[in-house]
């Protein structure tokens, strides 16, 4: 009888080291989403400050609602949810990525999957085309971006340009964190499904 209850003591351990581990895969999580949270205001203000001071030097009739095209078009950045597989643990989760420039005229490849390419196992790779093409290829499609505006854009329109760039990187990175947080949550209740 003893031994039985001994054997049950150290199933118990087990579990409960287990759910340390998952506990600390959250507040890890967590601290990073807080973080990358904080990141996206600063880099949100900033463009809005920025986009502000543009509109302040050219002027309100230079950078207004009538200028933008507003005729349904494909969008230049995208979204890709790519899910894990079925044989995966329950703690595995969905991984999104940005991809920044897409050219849906000609159903080519984007420019970010030049730039980046992600292996069976999840690991980005670096691209086999030369990345002086690829970069020129962004900053044309930067400036093409920004030429509904005329020939010469302001510094700050371009610097706005850039801040609400990264901010689209960051709220990637926030659904990332979000999607952790909520895989090591799946894996607690599998652990300790009568706590529910």
């Amino acid at each position: 009888m003893e031994i039985k209850g001994a054997g049950q003591g150290i199933g118990e351990v087990e579990t409960m080291e287990e759910k340390d581990e998952v506990f600390l895969e959250i507040l890890d999580a967590l601290d990073s989403y807080v973080s990358a949270i904080s990141s996206l205001t600063s880099s949100l203000r900033q463009g809005w400050l920025e986009l502000s001071s543009a509109r302040h030097s050219m002027g309100n009739s230079r950078i207004s609602s009538t200028l933008f095209n507003l005729k349904p078009h494909s969008s230049a950045t995208t979204v890709e949810l790519h899910a894990s597989s079925g044989t995966a643990s329950p703690g595995t989760c969905p991984h999104f990525i940005l991809i920044k420039w897409a050219s849906h005229r000609d159903n080519e490849t984007s420019i970010s999957d030049q730039v980046t390419q992600i292996s069976d196992e999840g690991e980005i790779s670096a691209p086999n085309a030369p990345s002086c093409a690829v970069d020129s290829q962004i900053r044309k499609e930067r400036t093409k971006a920004l030429s509904m505006f005329g020939a010469l854009v302001p510094p700050k329109l371009r610097l706005a340009q850039g801040s609400f760039e990264t901010a689209l990187e960051e709220i990637v990175e926030i659904a990332n964190k979000r999607s952790i947080i909520l895989a090591a949550l799946r894996q607690l209740q599998t652990l300790d499904p009568g706590d529910q």
